[in-house]
């Protein structure tokens, strides 16, 4: 089985997202027979490297709402981590442009290393305050996650996956993604949002089935019992 999933590194239910479908992958008894791939999504592909000003200020301005309405989404989404596992910081975060963080997870998926590229990045980005656009963090990040320090800065003082990064975000439209995370299974069924882990495990179970059906073998007359009154 193949799960394709499309993220952004500065987004928060993305991050959440990954927890809950690793929660449900880790009770699956297939596990060790799915692909997993990260596909690119920017949700600001204009943001400037590093972003001005604090989390709930940007946030008032984006929805034009009052601080403290504000405030009250940073909470749902940081009470929503908490659940998950996760320390959001959004009082230290430092986002901003993601497009060279997507184009060192295609490097790592080239490496091997793309789940744990991601991890590093959503760390870095929502509970450890790096700045997430800036290519010395990013050269960092990667040394952290597997990859080849000298290479990744290669990457990113070039255009390299350049085009990766614009074909995966092409696809998103042409299958109708519009917001992240959004997940495909074996692209038969799409899963949008950060879905419980129960959601996620159910998907799993029934693409699994459908892709492994069951063939029923034996011989006609063999004894069998269809209630508790069985037939001597």
């Amino acid at each position: 089985m193949k799960v394709e999933i499309w993220s952004d590194v500065v987004c928060p239910w993305c991050y959440i997202g990954k927890r809950h479908f690793e929660e449900a992958l880790a009770s699956f008894a297939h596990a060790d027979e799915v692909e997993i791939e990260w596909k690119s999504y920017e949700l600001d592909p204009g943001a400037p490297r590093e972003r001005e000003g604090a989390y709930v200020d940007r946030l008032a301005s984006k929805y034009g709402v009052g601080k403290g309405e504000a405030q009250a989404m940073i909470s749902r989404v940081v009470n929503a981590g908490a659940e998950a596992g996760i320390e959001f910081r959004f009082d230290i975060s430092r986002p901003g442009n993601t497009f060279d963080a997507h184009r060192l997870l295609h490097l790592a998926k080239k490496r091997g290393v793309q789940n744990e590229l991601e991890d590093r990045l959503f760390a870095s980005t929502f509970t450890e305050g790096r700045a997430i656009g800036d290519v010395d963090t990013l050269v960092e990040l990667a040394g952290e996650a597997g990859l080849d320090v000298d290479e990744a800065r290669e990457v990113l003082v070039s255009d390299a996956f350049a085009d990766d990064v614009r074909a995966d975000e092409q696809e998103a439209a042409e299958i109708g993604v519009r917001g992240v995370p959004f997940f495909v299974f074996d692209r038969k069924y799409g899963v949008s949002g950060a879905q419980p882990a129960k959601a996620f495990a159910e998907v799993l179970q029934r693409v699994w089935r459908e892709a492994n059906p069951i063939e029923v073998l034996g011989v006609e007359g063999a004894g069998i019992c269809d209630d508790d009154s069985c037939a001597i």
